[in-house]
């Protein structure tokens, strides 16, 4: 197949006009949201939506979000709306946050996996809101990559993963936030936050008292996701990563590159700017890593997370050693993304003491 590719700037009216052609037509269209780079097509149109599942490589019983342009264009896609769900189009719409409403009969089961709820948002971004409306439809779009790998911030590496595969690509640059929305069930009890995000757990509780997180986000596979991202492992570099919480995750850290180092291992590191500037000063004599810093503050790691992954790809490490963040604020979606990119595989790291969180063990290389 072949791909297309606009770049927006050089002619917004042209290439937008020429994508959403192609979505009307029943094709798939990657785009940029405020978020990350989502994978289009006409949300209504089954036909077209089981092109983005072809592309992404899917599984059929992940749902998808459908994204909308003008508020206006939820109400045919729900059975109805409560007070919780009204609330939060009134406050973070247009912007990074998805709501979980009651699905109509509008909407094609290929889309919600067969759930009887679907996921809505209306991005801020400015091309994403015009392909939208040009299109004339609500775009069902996950991320723009193969399922598994890191969700694509930038033109480029959708164009990695999705040349040949989808019908067009456009090209608005770099996105800011960086981890996807929020995602929140507004149809339990209590409001649910089934996928942590730029809109943070504080600022929905601020707006409606009360706010849970799903357990599933453990990934427990038993469980049938509501949302994108709940059940399959997401955001994963081809090395194995090990990620290390707490209070004394930094020294640990820096003490693992040092010992993997010591048995010759070509190892990558994710950590802030002043971890990797101990970690250069340590192995300043002849010993080399490959140290990826996000910058300093939790909106640094989020907006840079996914590309530093994809660079592990590009250099090739034998395994890559992460330094968490406390979960406060932006943490929590971050420290999420983290850790399905890790596995689960967690080293929690105290004063006195380092644990087994999650996943197999410890590595081998700790003990080599």
């Amino acid at each position: 197949m072949e791909t297309k590719f606009w770049e927006v700037k050089k002619n917004p009216e042209a290439a937008i006009a020429e994508a959403a052609g192609l979505i009307a037509a029943g094709e798939v269209v990657a785009f940029p949201t405020e978020t990350v780079y989502g994978l289009g097509a006409d949300g209504l149109n089954g036909t077209a939506v089981a092109k983005i599942f072809a592309a992404k490589g899917r599984p059929a019983d992940n749902p998808l979000i459908l994204h909308i342009a003008d508020t206006e264009q939820i109400y045919p896609l729900t059975s109805g709306l409560n007070a919780n769900a009204r609330a939060l189009m009134d406050t973070f719409w247009p912007g990074p946050l998805t709501i979980v409403v009651p699905r109509s009969e509008l909407v094609p089961d290929i889309v919600t996996a067969g759930l009887d709820t679907v996921a809505v948002r209306m991005p801020s971004h400015p091309v994403a809101a015009a392909l939208i409306r040009a299109a004339g439809c609500p775009i069902a779009a996950p991320s723009a990559n193969v399922s598994g790998k890191p969700s694509p911030t930038n033109a480029q590496d959708v164009a990695d993963d999705m040349t040949g595969k989808v019908a067009g690509i456009l090209d608005g640059g770099s996105c800011g936030i960086g981890v996807e929305s929020t995602v929140v069930d507004t149809t339990s009890p209590v409001p649910t936050i089934l996928r942590p995000g730029g809109i943070t757990r504080e600022m929905l509780e601020e707006r409606l008292g009360a706010v849970e997180i799903d357990p599933a986000l453990n990934g427990d596979p038993a469980l049938r996701p509501k949302a994108p991202g709940m059940k399959y492992r997401h955001y994963a570099p081809k090395a194995p990563m090990y990620l290390y919480e707490g209070t004394l995750a930094a020294q640990r850290l820096t003490e693992a590159v040092l010992r993997a180092q010591k048995q010759g291992l070509h190892v990558g590191v994710l950590c802030d700017d002043t971890v990797k500037g101990r970690l250069e000063e340590s192995l300043r004599r002849g010993h080399t890593a490959e140290i990826f810093s996000w910058g300093q503050g939790k909106a640094d790691l989020a907006e840079h997370l996914y590309e530093l992954l994809r660079d592990f790809d590009r250099v090739s490490p034998e395994l890559i050693i992460a330094m968490g963040v406390d979960e406060k604020g932006l943490g929590l979606a971050v420290m999420n993304r983290l850790r399905k990119a890790a596995g689960y595989q967690i080293l929690q790291a105290e004063e006195g003491s380092i644990t087994v969180k999650s996943g197999s063990g410890f590595p081998e290389f700790l003990f080599s």
